[in-house]
């Protein structure tokens, strides 16, 4: 059996299983969620064996009762009746630590009435972060580093990558089978079977999909425009579909975590921003088999690079923000005239904020800062910290509160 990888989520199930009797792990298909859930729990349910699911299916009550706990319930949304059973189990007093409950969907997670309202609690997990690729998931997170210590927290390997390096971590992506195959061949020929599943079999556990094709057309559309802010009717240009086809995809897409809008950020000291999300796919490598590109295209391409480099940074910073104690929440900003625009913005849960740019620029000048500063101007004491993460080795300052970073402070 390979090596298990530490995950940055191990240590706070730990302390949820202690409290709690129940927590619901989410996460893409093949993101590592069951193989984690297994260290944490003495049995498992494969919910997506049949022989396993029809025995829940047909008395879920029973298939709970007799554990042995901490039981693992693998894929809860094959056999959604089973968390009827597990609300039942948890209102008749299950101890801390009975259910870890693991799914690929997100349906019906935010639906009144749905029935583990206030008996689960919710843990967000993704494709391996590069701080957990690199052995370091035993630290703090880097956010909460960050905000206590500042930059001089996040060291630097001694052998940062160069952008080349960038694109190929960012194209090998973080699913497990990709970013720990044996070639870079092998990782691509797998990224691609994942995308030609998702379209074809994975929509139909959420919704039904007429036309895996034009499913296909609308998620490369997605992927050409990652890190962007495409109004929908520039999407619907691109692919020719109407309007309730290209709701129901999103919809599709984002229920299977492959993508994410992250909203805009609005205050009351910022007029006229912009309302439009910004687009991500979850994982920058679909930006491979969905756009027939690799890391020497990627290299002649600069407005793919950006968008590349932008969604390798945003998949970092989706898993720190999961385990953050500092309540982080992910926005962007841009006004509405074009002038300013900062790639990503962390809001943590006092207010404040750290503004992010992304640059494909080994050398980031004072200029590569001026978004920065005009958030800060604009919000005075909330703004926290600025951070330009660019792709050269060294760190330096830019400002009395914005540092460039190489990008793999965030996972040295």
């Amino acid at each position: 059996m390979p090596e298990y990888l530490p995950r940055l989520v191990d240590p706070l199930l730990d302390e949820l299983l202690a409290d709690h009797p129940a927590v619901l792990v989410v996460g893409p298909r093949a993101c590592g969620k069951t193989t984690t859930g297994r260290r944490h729990c003495r049995e498992r349910l494969r919910l997506d064996h049949p022989a396993e699911a029809a025995v829940v299916r047909a008395d879920p009550d029973a298939a709970l009762a007799d554990g042995p706990f901490p039981l693992l319930v693998d894929e809860w949304q094959v056999v959604p009746e089973v968390l009827g059973a597990v609300k039942r189990a948890v209102d008749e007093g299950a101890t801390a630590g009975s259910f870890v409950l693991t799914g690929s969907s997100q349906a019906d997670l935010t639906a009144a009435g749905w029935p583990a309202t206030g008996r689960l609690i919710r843990v967000p997990m993704y494709g391996l972060a590069e701080r957990e690729l690199e052995r370091g998931s035993s630290r703090p997170p880097v956010l909460d580093r960050l905000v206590s210590e500042g930059t001089a927290a996040l060291a630097l390997p001694p052998d940062p990558p160069d952008i080349r390096g960038y694109a190929a971590r960012a194209l090998r992506g973080g699913f497990p089978e990709a970013a720990l195959a044996a070639s870079e061949r092998a990782s691509r020929r797998w990224l691609a079977s994942y995308v030609d599943q998702l379209v074809s079999r994975d929509v139909s556990l959420v919704g039904a999909v007429r036309d895996p094709m034009r499913l296909r057309h609308y998620l490369q559309a997605i992927a050409a425009s990652t890190a962007g802010t495409p109004t929908l009717k520039t999407l619907l240009d691109a692919t020719g579909i109407e309007r309730p086809t290209a709701s129901a995809y999103d919809a599709l897409l984002e229920r299977l975590l492959i993508t994410e809008r992250v909203p805009p950020w609005s205050s009351n000291r910022l007029n006229r921003l912009i309302r439009l999300p910004k687009r991500y796919l979850v994982d920058p490598a679909f930006i491979g088999p969905l756009l027939g590109v690799d890391a020497r295209a990627v290299l002649r391409d600069g407005d793919l690079l950006g968008r590349l480099l932008d969604s390798f940074a945003m998949a970092q910073l989706r898993a720190e923000c999961a385990v953050s104690e500092l309540s982080p929440r992910l926005f962007h900003v841009r006004d509405a005239n074009g002038r300013h625009e900062v790639d990503i913005l962390v809001e943590l849960g006092d207010g404040r904020v750290i503004g992010i740019e992304v640059k494909a620029d080994s050398a980031p000048g004072p200029d590569a800062a001026r978004h920065l500063r005009w958030l800060r101007d604009a919000i005075g004491n909330r703004f926290a910290l600025g951070l330009v993460l660019h792709t050269g080795p060294r760190p330096f300052r830019l400002d009395e509160s914005i540092a460039a970073l190489p990008i793999c402070a965030l996972w040295a």
